[in-house]
């Protein structure tokens, strides 16, 4: 290739990058003008608004986890919105070889889930594996999306990029299985980060191409709006994002003496005076973020009060600031611990609603695809 060439393909490259970037951009900016318009109207009206959102049983679930969407989940129920809690244990398998620890993982998310407040009577929570009807939507609405429109997903393209190893069929089809969580129950709202936008974007298109191909009079399925979460990233004890597998997590679960073990152990810096500073200091200002969330205060007040004290003081304000804050949900959740025939009737009910919603809608798919027979 010759300088000119060269020059020219960078350009072109650049120009593509920039092309896509203001795809992107446009994308989030209408999502967002969504979210803020399909809020408002929640507000005023909740029980005309279906939720569904839910976790995948990798592992016990963190302070990460309840800022960033357990808390908001319970005040979705508590407004009134008709919502779903899925426990996505067939998810598992789409990145994992193993599912030593499911039983235990499920059972633990649902004592997180009572203990932070989430009413199985209000809210329903059910497994994947559990619900047949809903799985097998999987079929008609692969047949509405294309390969290339799959392997754009941010989610499958990263795991594509890191894993070093050949992509599932399961992973590749991940986001119409979210899809079909989604549609199932005609969920209308979906609360998430940014960063899952693509997915609940995949879902409005399967559910326009839907209805547009085989229910243009009578319209199956809702296409949902995402709803924006406004939680602060959080990040983990070491200043890293905040996951199970850093071992950087307070678990919700965690005893106190766990707890403060971790937090002793968690890294700072030389400097005695302590500062919140992201940036520069993000090992130090993770421990005040922390102390921040879990007091209401604003991190650098934190910071500012404990000065020349060093990390020793921050940590201990951390650990006194984490132990209070988990106290009431540790103490509920060892008393729900202690019955669990009852938190296996919680899910087995929650399975069966799952399976009477899901059977009704497949008819209806059935009926406007002529598959009634």
């Amino acid at each position: 290739m010759s300088i000119g060439s060269e020059t020219k393909q960078n350009e072109r490259d650049v120009a593509s990058v920039t092309a896509a970037g203001n795809e992107m951009s446009a994308s989030f900016l209408a999502a967002k003008e969504r979210s803020d318009k399909t809020l408002a109207k929640l507000e005023q009206n909740p029980e005309k608004f279906t939720m569904l959102t839910g976790d995948r049983p990798t592992g016990r679930l963190h302070l990460g986890h309840y800022f960033g969407s357990v808390k908001e989940r319970v005040a979705m129920q508590e407004r009134g919105v008709n919502t779903n809690i899925i426990i996505a244990d067939y998810q598992v398998i789409t990145d994992r070889d193993t599912t030593n620890n499911i039983q235990d993982n499920v059972i633990n998310l649902l004592l997180d889930y009572l203990a932070a407040g989430i009413n199985p009577k209000k809210t329903m929570i059910f497994t994947h594996s559990a619900v047949a009807a809903a799985n097998q939507l999987m079929l008609p609405f692969l047949s509405l999306v294309t390969e290339a429109e799959l392997h754009r997903n941010p989610t499958v393209k990263s795991e594509m990029e890191s894993s070093g190893h050949a992509l599932t069929g399961l992973l590749l089809t991940y986001p119409v299985h979210q899809a079909c969580d989604i549609l199932f129950c005609k969920a209308n709202v979906v609360p998430i980060g940014k960063d899952n936008l693509p997915h609940v974007e995949i879902t409005r298109t399967i559910a326009r191409r839907f209805n547009d191909r085989y229910a243009k009079k009578n319209p199956v399925f809702p296409q949902p709006a995402a709803i924006l979460s406004q939680a602060p990233e959080i990040p983990g004890l070491d200043g890293r994002k905040m996951s199970k597998s850093y071992g950087n997590s307070i678990m919700l679960g965690a005893t106190a003496e766990e707890t403060a073990k971790l937090i002793k152990k968690s890294p700072t810096d030389s400097e005695r005076m302590i500062t919140f500073d992201p940036a520069a200091r993000p090992q130090v200002s993770a421990l005040l973020t922390t102390a921040g969330l879990v007091t209401g205060r604003e991190p650098a007040e934190i910071a500012s009060e404990i000065g020349n004290a060093g990390a020793g003081t921050l940590k201990a304000y951390v650990i006194e600031s984490v132990n209070n804050f988990l106290a009431e949900h540790r103490e509920r959740r060892a008393e729900l611990a202690r019955d669990t025939d009852t938190i296996r009737d919680i899910l087995h009910d929650g399975n069966k609603r799952a399976n009477e919603i899901a059977e009704q809608t497949l008819e209806e798919v059935r009926e406007a695809m002529g598959m009634v027979y």
